[in-house]
């Protein structure tokens, strides 16, 4: 029997149980160390993503404030004032995004109710639409679609769909068609975004993001999107064949459906 261990034995009871305590007490006191390094550093990344929408916006303002009356005929005539405000657009976007996420998305209160996905397709389309002018899409929506009730924040439901909407038309071309649909299961329901663009070849989406283990091969948009079904109880998958397309899915639990087509 070696030293350490007869020593072991000599311990009372007590003095047992007080060395415990002191071990326990030390791992909890690194633990809640490890806990506020972490908050720190995601406050920190929080804020820098605050300050970088702030100095995204300056630029989308004043590129806006170039498309003023004294604009003209020929320069509107030649698209020149739908590019800027495109871009412009763009830019305050993204900076609505960064906003967003700073403020995790996964943990924002949610206001629900229940929303008809007419007025949402609707909003959605109309937002991208006005972001990539003068290019266009042919927007095909399911008449099935539009008469689902779905309960979530409309907000943030019109947010992810637009995600999904606006990396269609990123990689599709004027004139392509962008179909919106939906499929229907025992546990879940999804809102499937297909377009016949160039499609990402595998290792630009990753193995990880096709399956919802991650991130990769997401955008800033579709990570926020991410978050926002996330919230709801669902999750965004992409699926991608090059040359041929790519089909994007936003599940949500079927107990969100509160009336079918």
């Amino acid at each position: 029997m070696t030293m350490d261990a007869l020593d072991l034995l000599l311990l009372t009871p007590a003095v047992l149980a007080l060395l415990l305590a002191l071990r326990l007490r030390t791992r909890l006191v690194r633990a809640r160390q490890r806990l506020a390094d972490a908050d720190r550093l995601a406050a920190a990344r929080a804020r820098c993503l605050s300050l970088a929408a702030q100095e995204l916006r300056g630029p989308g303002l004043a590129l806006l404030a170039e498309l003023t009356k004294e604009q003209s005929a020929a320069a509107r005539e030649a698209g020149r004032p739908a590019t800027i405000e495109g871009v412009a657009q763009q830019l305050l976007r993204l900076a609505d995004d960064l906003s967003q996420f700073a403020g995790d998305p996964a943990t924002r209160a949610l206001h629900e109710a229940p929303n008809s996905m007419g007025p949402v397709v609707d909003a959605a389309i109309a937002a991208v639409a006005g972001q990539i002018r003068p290019a266009r899409r042919h927007w095909q929506v399911d008449p099935a679609l539009r008469n689902l009730t779905i309960r979530a924040d409309r907000r943030a439901l019109e947010g992810a769909l637009a995600a999904l909407l606006r990396r269609a038309a990123r990689h599709s071309r004027d004139g392509d068609s962008v179909v919106l649909r939906y499929v229907e299961a025992s546990e879940t329901v999804a809102i499937v975004v297909e377009d016949e663009g160039d499609g990402l070849h595998a290792e630009d989406i990753g193995a990880e993001a096709a399956l919802g283990g991650g991130t990769r091969g997401l955008d800033l948009g579709l990570s926020l999107a991410r978050s926002l079904a996330a919230a709801h109880g669902g999750d965004i998958r992409l699926e991608s064949a090059p040359g041929i397309g790519a089909r994007a899915w936003l599940t949500l639990p079927r107990t969100r459906l509160l009336q079918a087509a």
